[in-house]
């Protein structure tokens, strides 16, 4: 579940909520009690796993910085 930004229009209070994505919006500021509360744009964090990315593909070395796999496994079978 998203955890969603709230500010409230009238007395400016900042909040957040996990809600689910089909929940409706909150309105109700806690603070004051107003109905003027609006939903904040704000980044989200992710983070790109697996083949494909610049981890993998242009750092070389010991500047990579990856998980132990099943790459030193299989070299190590031989």
């Amino acid at each position: 579940m998203p955890i969603y930004e709230y500010q409230c229009d009238a007395c400016k209070h900042r909040c957040e909520a996990l809600r689910k994505i089909s929940d409706a919006p909150l309105t109700k500021c806690p603070e004051c009690g107003e109905d003027a509360l609006s939903k904040l744009m704000s980044a989200s964090g992710f983070r790109l796993k697996g083949d494909g990315w610049y981890e993998t593909d242009f750092k070389s070395g010991k500047k990579k910085n990856l998980a132990e796999g099943s790459s030193k496994k299989s070299s190590e079978t031989k």
